[in-house]
């Protein structure tokens, strides 16, 4: 078997060639980029790179200050800025192949995995014995027997029954369940997938009449001596959150013969294809999702205000004007006031989401110090910091243009709920294109503003 540096070397060198052959893992774009063999190489490789472009810009900005032309410079910067993208991206990849390579492979042998119930065990065993031979009755009889003393088992040992209702989809028109150990696999890697999963509040429900009570603060009190009158002080306010649901789906399709080939593992192949899909569009509806039959973003609720938090009417966002008609706020100030917009209770949390444009615009910004306010990550799993506050990148963040709130900031674990329904279920199709087999995959899921105190946008606009 491979060392993890030497697997780690061998993406890092081949990222482009290793997909050009295989549609399950998708296509990559062919570009020059940077080639980085070890995570400690990319992070030395943006230091360095982000030392360049500090030095470019300062030249830049002298430059303008003398009236001098900048389109050489201009030219360097955004080959700099092109090339940092480019190992942030093999960062962020080498990151996710290393974090895969340390964890236990999910299907090592047949034997029942870690917290795996023996139950659980069998119908994983049976479900992807009869997924391989669909056409065998016994293996699909088994199968659903296997399905069936599991639920029973459930059942027995006193899990919540809205858990095992999800479960009764086993071996009927609905599909079957896909096993929990799988399940529990596709969300985990989701995480590494959609920034809104690693940030929000996700929890696992068995209903969509799911509801949460927010409190959004309001309490007083009173001094008093020993003797004098206790007056009625205010109480704590609650509001009440619901998050809007929808079904994600996605149908990964394998020709028969890769299914009958034993050196196709199946179980990795279905997770990997089915988080792809399903996590791109949970992404876009955790951020914009208008909550018909979907999540509710966090940029769809009413429209934002400049209010502050003291007068401002739970479910809206405040937003704070960047100063320029078109463009990002130049110097720090404007970002400043975003981090202090936050009450002390939601700075300690908070994280910037933004798009990758946003971002190369925000490595020029410095303070009253001339100090640049971005910080490279420095090391391995963490992401770059800007004011002392972690940058996630989310591409479904709207773009710079007049009265967009392209930047967001904010302790979003407070102020947004993801919800998903306990429960994924898959039905394999084989008849739709002769010669493949299509797996349709599904799942429910919510999503909603949790408490709006908690996040500030910034718009643009004078």
């Amino acid at each position: 078997m491979l060392k993890k540096k030497t697997v780690l070397a061998l993406m890092a060198a081949h990222m482009v060639a290793f997909t050009n052959n295989t549609a399950a893992f998708g296509v990559y774009e062919k570009r020059e980029e940077p080639t980085l063999g070890s995570i400690s190489e990319a992070i030395t490789g943006i230091n360095t790179a982000f030392e360049e472009y500090k030095k470019t810009n300062d030249a830049r900005i002298e430059a303008i200050k003398k009236g001098e032309s900048t389109a050489d410079l201009d030219a360097k910067l955004a080959k700099i800025d092109k090339d940092l993208n480019a190992m942030q991206e093999m960062k962020s990849k080498l990151e996710a192949v290393e974090t895969k390579l340390s964890r236990q492979s999910t299907f090592e042998g047949s034997g029942r995995q870690d917290g795996e119930m023996k139950e659980d065990a069998e119908y994983r065993t049976a479900f992807f014995d009869w997924i391989r031979d669909p056409k065998n009755h016994k293996k699909q009889q088994k199968a659903q027997e296997a399905g069936a003393a599991l639920q029973t088992k459930r059942v027995e040992i006193g899990l919540e029954k809205r858990e095992t209702q999800a479960t009764s989809t086993i071996g009927s028109a609905g599909g079957f369940a896909l096993p929990k150990v799988v399940e529990q696999q596709i969300l985990r890697v989701g995480v590494d997938a959609s920034p809104m999963r690693q940030l929000a509040t996700v929890r696992t429900v068995g209903t969509t009449d799911y509801k949460e009570l927010v409190d959004v603060g309001g309490s007083t009190f009173e001094w008093v001596g020993e003797t004098d009158t206790r007056n009625k002080t205010d109480t704590s306010s609650l509001r009440e959150v619901a998050p809007t649901f929808g079904m994600a789906s996605a149908k990964p399709q394998a020709t028969e013969e890769s299914l009958d080939d034993l050196f196709f593992n199946v179980e990795d192949w279905l997770i990997d294809s089915a988080r792809e899909a399903i996590m791109e569009g949970e992404g876009a509806a955790f951020v914009t999702g208008n909550g018909t039959k979907k999540p509710t973003g966090f940029l769809a609720g009413p429209t934002p205000l400049v209010t502050g938090d003291k007068t401002r009417a739970f479910g809206t966002l405040q937003f704070l004007a960047g100063g320029a008609a078109a463009a990002l706020p130049a110097d720090f100030d404007k970002y400043y006031d975003m981090i202090y917009a936050l009450r002390s209770r939601y700075r300690a949390n908070a994280s910037w989401l933004g798009s990758k444009a946003v971002f190369a615009e925000m490595r020029k910004v410095k303070n009253a110090n001339d100090d640049y306010m971005w910080q490279p990550s420095a090391a391995a799993g963490q992401p770059d910091r800007f004011g002392g506050y972690p940058v996630f990148e989310d591409e479904n963040m709207p773009a710079v243009a007049a009265n967009a709130f392209p930047l967001a900031l904010g302790d979003f674990k407070q102020g947004y709920l993801i919800t998903d329904l306990v429960g994924l279920r898959v039905t394999r199709d084989e008849i739709t294109a002769p010669g493949f087999v299509k797996f349709y995959v599904r799942k429910r899921v919510g999503g909603i503003l949790r408490n709006t105190q908690a996040i500030k946008l910034l718009k643009i606009a004078a």
